[in-house]
């Protein structure tokens, strides 16, 4: 793998693995040092939906609020593409086998974390994403031809972008509870060590924004990856009544923009 060089001088010599790959392009490398030291390395098109660079921005904003989430250690952009180099996080991700075993467990762990990311100091928060926001950004996605119908969830299969924009102003809802969201709360994006979350990646649309934005995908995350029967017990946990109006929209729109 031919690196830039401001991403090469960190991680000259060790061993690099591929962890995951969305597509051409898109894929995030473990790499590991002579003395076992560990860095993430995510390579992007320069014209993702989520730019590197935002999420470099994010990260650094997140650690400034005190919330434990990975180090950036560097991060470029040569023709086309985007790089960011960030130090590993304690913990195993919420999906391993050995965790989702115990899901009356985990379901309050996690219920836990998003309360603790929701904790984080709103008022100082330079990133909004608010409904005018994400409408605006769905409707350019909209005129660009930029979402597939293909890539949307069964639920929404029926709908045409157009229609998907349309619904949305439907749903959209009258008020908003603002808080630093995740933007990704899902249990793939949540690491755990010693009985609790210990800490919280990719970041890369963290903003201000509804709490119902995280509440309603960590639920939708919960039933993808632990089945039905657990989106009662977290919102419980979490401390929230079911707003089936909200959890309509904010899953509409996370489809539409992820």
């Amino acid at each position: 793998m031919l690196l830039p060089a401001p991403i090469e001088r960190h991680v000259s010599g060790w061993h690099a693995a591929l962890v995951w790959e969305s597509g051409p392009g898109a894929c995030t490398w473990l790499m590991t040092g002579p003395g076992g030291e560990k860095l993430y390395l995510k390579v992007r098109a320069a014209d993702a939906a989520v730019p590197l660079r935002d999420e470099a921005a994010r990260l650094r904003w997140a650690h400034g609020a005190g919330l434990p989430v990975p180090a950036v250690v560097a991060e470029c952009a040569s023709p086309g593409r985007e790089w960011l180099l960030t130090r590993a996080l304690p913990g195993r991700s919420a999906v391993e086998d050995e965790l989702t075993a115990d899901p009356v467990w985990l379901v309050g762990v996690l219920a836990d974390g998003l309360r603790q990311f929701h904790a984080a100091p709103a008022a100082r928060c330079p990133f909004r994403y608010e409904i005018r926001e994400a409408l605006e950004r769905v409707a350019g996605r909209v005129a660009a031809g930029m979402i597939e119908p293909d890539d949307m969830h069964p639920e929404h299969a029926h709908l045409s972008p157009a229609a998907a924009l349309a619904e949305l102003e439907r749903l959209r809802p009258a008020s908003e509870d603002l808080v630093v969201c995740h933007g990704d709360y899902c249990l793939p994006n949540v690491l755990i060590s010693d009985g609790r979350v210990a800490g919280f990646v990719d970041l890369g649309e963290l903003g201000v924004a509804d709490r119902w934005w995280d509440l309603a995908v960590a639920t939708w995350s919960l039933t993808w990856n632990l089945g039905p029967g657990w989106e009662e017990p977290f919102l419980a946990a979490y401390g929230v009544a079911r707003d089936d109006s909200r959890i309509a929209f904010y899953r509409l729109l996370y489809d539409v923009t992820s």
